[in-house]
């Protein structure tokens, strides 16, 4: 009979990457894998430890799985991923749940570690998979994506060199180090078989694609290679460094066709006495021109960005000057996270440490006056209209009640309801765009939908 693997992956989208592979490798050798930890043999959590609260989830997850093999109802749990890799000491002594343990650059190893675990005679010893921070894991060409999935994520680069102070990030992925890109491009053309239609390109900074394989940023040539691939419709820019996005990214994001008029740049902040203290390589003046070049060269870009508050040492002029920031550049989507202290970073050390409560009151401050941005941005696309990724349907009483009434104004009841993203919005963080159609539209489908009505973050409209 054949074994059942179930495998959660819990943190960041490149993650889910190191994930999509380890169920390709399981496959590959013959395991079934499933959506149901109940039904399950073998239990993979892929971890995460980026900020406390991930951390806490990922130790959470690891005991309540560890429960079922407690139960004898689990042969076997494996620990993967960046917990794993930050304190492989620790759950190797702690945690008695976990059989194996496998660290960030180790991965390809999944396979080896179940059929360790199967062999085994002594329970109490955990097998450990550690790899050189340093090195970078196969296995793109097995990756495994959900049956149905149209937008995938592709890690271009591993690990960081930037070593700003707040982030663990080097310790646990180790130091930049770009995938090759006749490996990319192999990936990406099987995610295209398997249904894919949009990639979006993720490192922990996709900028720097190629300066240590290629001698240069070759972000451009790349996405030059992946817009020939048949079928990827949109190819999507996450994770670029202000600082480092140069004219010629800007360029490529302007003239390749299926490039998202869309980029995601984590600022973090807009003091510059803060993104010193965060050893951040840019300032303010900088962050300006760069937001003006984007926005004089591709008109209708989408910018995106992240922020951090109650940074260490950071004064109430300083949280002025973000907010003053953010209300001048509106940003047309935002995301802002409290400081989390981690442990092994210089900013951990640092004095001047912010109340919990500050930092919050600020998060939420920001917050507040971006959904009055995003509002006001929403309302201006009405009678607009857009190519939507169609992503499938959803029960119409699910939709937000008094913007959905505007389409019911229109059309008749009955017809199924879509859903979809433009151009503007990314997977999972970003807004959606709710539509009616009466006959049927594919999932991976590019629909024209005119806005007819919007909410804080979302848009609804009509079939064109």
């Amino acid at each position: 009979m054949t074994e059942k693997i179930y495998l959660v992956s819990l943190g960041c989208d490149k993650n889910l990457v190191d994930s999509e592979i380890m169920l390709g490798f399981l496959k590959r050798e013959g395991y079934e894998i499933t959506d149901e930890l109940y039904e399950a043999d073998y239990a993979v959590v892929n971890s995460c430890c980026f900020i406390g609260d991930a951390k806490e989830e990922s130790i959470n997850t690891i005991i309540e799985i560890g429960e079922l093999k407690k139960e004898g109802k689990l042969k076997g749990l494996i620990v993967t991923g960046c917990l794993a890799q930050r304190y492989q000491s620790l759950i190797t002594e702690e945690l008695p749940e976990a059989d194996a343990v496998i660290g960030t650059t180790a991965y390809d190893n999944i396979v080896a570690a179940i059929d360790e675990i199967k062999t085994k005679q002594k329970k109490d010893n955990k097998s450990l998979y550690i790899e050189d921070l340093d090195r970078l894991a196969g296995g793109e060409e097995v990756r495994l994506v959900p049956a149905g999935e149209i937008s995938s994520y592709i890690k271009i680069a591993e690990g960081c060199n930037k070593r700003c102070t707040y982030c663990i990030i080097p310790y646990i992925r180790g130091n930049f180090r770009s995938i090759p890109m006749e490996t990319i491009i192999k990936e990406a053309e099987s995610l295209a078989a398997q249904g894919t239609k949009e990639l979006l390109l993720v490192a922990q900074e996709t900028t720097l694609y190629g300066t240590d394989i290629y001698g240069k940023k070759a972000l451009p040539d790349l996405v030059h290679e992946l817009s020939k691939i048949s079928g990827i419709e949109w190819i999507r820019l996450l994770y670029c460094y202000p600082e480092e996005i140069t004219d010629e990214i800007i360029y490529a994001i302007k003239n390749e066709k299926k490039v998202c008029h869309y980029i995601d740049l984590p600022i973090q902040h807009s003091s510059d006495s803060i993104l010193k203290r965060m050893a951040r390589r840019t300032n303010q003046a900088e962050l300006r021109e760069r937001i003006a070049k984007l926005r004089e060269e591709i008109p209708d870009i989408t910018l995106r960005t992240t922020l951090i508050t109650g940074f260490p040492g950071e004064t109430e002029d300083d949280f002025k000057e973000l907010y003053n920031f953010v209300d001048e550049m509106e940003f047309d989507r935002l995301g802002v996270f409290t400081y989390s202290a981690e442990e092994g970073t210089p900013a951990a050390e640092m004095e001047n440490q912010i109340d919990e409560e500050v930092k919050v009151a600020r998060r939420n401050e920001i917050m507040e006056l971006q959904q009055e941005i995003s509002a006001e941005k929403a309302e201006g696309r009405i009678g607009k209209v857009y190519e939507v990724l169609v992503e499938g349907t959803v029960p119409s009483d699910s939709v937000n009640g008094e913007a959905f009434a505007s389409i019911r104004e229109v059309n008749e009841d009955g017809k199924k309801v879509y859903i979809g993203r433009t151009y503007m919005d990314a997977p999972d963080v970003d807004g959606q765009v709710f539509f009616e159609s009466d006959y049927e539209i594919m999932s991976g489908e590019l629909a024209e939908v005119e806005i007819i009505a919007s909410d804080e973050y979302d848009l609804f409209g009509v079939l064109v």
